[in-house]
């Protein structure tokens, strides 16, 4: 939990904003405030410990609203805050979209004195969910956004214990030394399952009714007669995504022609975007280096978060 140590609003942009006891938050943020409207980021979000700790080393006092924040928190450490979790404050809920943003600089007040702003380093944005009306010493419940990820490996040898799955291992390798760095609350989980269409077909479902985000399969898209894996993404999809899986394709195909063969597929089932991979390790790490590429921004897009 934190508490709300100021609320803060303005006419301008680009200005100091002014410190008011209670705020009623509208659908576009804050009401007077000249960041309100629609789009991604209504409402700025400062913790107490970073702003006080630039008055420090600055030597300067700061008043409330001094970074062009509108709501600053205290007793909660804001540094593991990810996109897309939320703060639950009274009624009102507000979504995380973007962390940092780029200062306004000369037309930054802070910046102008000290040349330097936390703003692009520890700023939280964040976009209405729910109407509310605010106080300053208001408790604060963050709700953590997991990103799920999914790994399904198709092979009836695996499945059936005749040798070790090795693909679904190293997509789970890449996929945690991709996020590992980033702000996100990963997890992550493995399946295997035999090359039987209604086994995946119900995970699928499962999967998009759980609002699973990142479904990667492992196996199943070559031509094969128990190759099912791509014919049953596509029955499921509402979007099929090619230009992901044609850029894979022709990469490694000038070079290695079987990866041509290859039917993976990208698609998106609701909020949940799946991959299909091949089946060997060598594939998964090719296919895999290059769809870690485009994850987050196709979350964020599915999510309706602009930039």
């Amino acid at each position: 939990m934190a508490v709300i140590r100021s609320i803060n609003i303005s006419e301008k942009k680009g200005t100091e904003k002014r410190e008011v006891p209670s705020c009623r938050i509208t659908a576009d943020g804050l009401e007077n405030d000249a960041h309100a409207g629609k789009w991604h980021r209504q409402v700025s979000i400062l913790g107490a410990d970073p702003i006080d700790a630039f008055a420090v080393s600055a030597g300067i006092e700061l008043s409330p609203g001094a970074f062009g924040e509108n709501i600053v928190l205290e007793g909660m450490d804001l540094s593991g805050v990810s996109v897309l979790d939320r703060f639950v404050i009274g009624d009102a809920v507000l979504e995380v979209t973007q962390i940092g943003k780029k200062c306004h600089g000369d037309a930054c007040s802070i910046f102008k004195r000290t040349g330097e702003c936390i703003m692009p380093k520890v700023g939280l944005f964040a976009r209405v969910i729910k109407e509310g009306t605010i106080h300053k010493g208001q408790s604060v419940e963050l709700i953590e956004k997991k990103l799920v990820v999914h790994i399904i490996t198709l092979s009836d040898r695996a499945f059936a214990g005749e040798y070790p799955d090795e693909s679904g291992p190293m997509i789970e390798k890449m996929v945690r030394e991709h996020f590992s760095n980033l702000r996100w609350h990963l997890q992550i989980e493995r399946s295997i399952i035999p090359d039987e269409p209604e086994l995946l077909k119900n995970m699928l479902i499962k999967d998009r009714l759980g609002f699973v985000d990142i479904v990667i399969t492992t196996g199943g898209t070559g031509i094969g007669p128990r190759d099912i894996t791509p014919d049953v993404v596509s029955s499921l999809a509402d979007m099929i995504i090619p230009g992901i899986m044609d850029h894979i394709r022709l990469m490694y195909g000038a070079s290695h022609p079987a990866a041509l063969i290859s039917r993976s597929v990208a698609a998106v089932m609701d909020k949940t975007i799946v991959f299909t991979l091949p089946g060997s390790v060598k594939a998964v790490t090719e296919y895999t280096r290059e769809l870690q590429k485009n994850f987050e921004h196709l979350i964020l897009m599915l999510h309706g978060v602009g930039h």
